[in-house]
């Protein structure tokens, strides 16, 4: 049982420290959109996913790989 409780509050350790990683990363990234709601959206769930979001307010895509190939269904870009 101290096992399982020890397990448990690493995992919440971890996503908490992820999320609020998320947050921050995702509030500078969509700072220059009119649209900051949608884009805060989908930026939080491309870093869920992804576990990183590029640097700056715009493109270097490059900087990670699993945020650049989310793309919608019609093929564009699904991370801002």
């Amino acid at each position: 049982m101290a096992k399982f409780i020890a397990v448990l509050i690493v995992f919440h350790f971890l996503f908490t420290t992820q999320f609020s990683s998320c947050l921050a990363a995702c509030k500078f990234r969509c700072s220059a959109t009119s649209h900051k709601s949608a884009c805060l959206m989908y930026c939080n769930q491309c870093c869920k996913k992804c576990l990183c979001v590029p640097s700056g307010t715009y493109d270097n895509n490059g900087e990670c790989p699993c945020y650049n190939n989310l793309k919608t269904k019609q093929g564009g870009p699904n991370c801002p």
